[in-house]
């Protein structure tokens, strides 16, 4: 992966974190139609993987 500060990667995880947050409460209003609630559902999962290599960038560069 490439060199970001700490900073940078805290920052994408707040922006993150918010989208998913949002993402998530789509999925518990019913209010999505069938195409809408497959697509919010990949993006839920695409956000998750994100933060979870985020934070595991972020552990990998604090053991250095």
């Amino acid at each position: 992966m490439n060199e970001y500060t700490k900073k940078e990667l805290e920052e994408a995880i707040t922006a993150l974190a918010s989208t998913l947050h949002k993402c998530e409460k789509m999925q518990d209003s019913g209010k999505l139609q069938s195409s809408q609630k497959t697509l919010n559902d990949r993006r839920v999962k695409a956000l998750r993987i994100a933060l979870a290599l985020i934070e595991k960038e972020m552990e990998y560069s604090d053991a250095d």
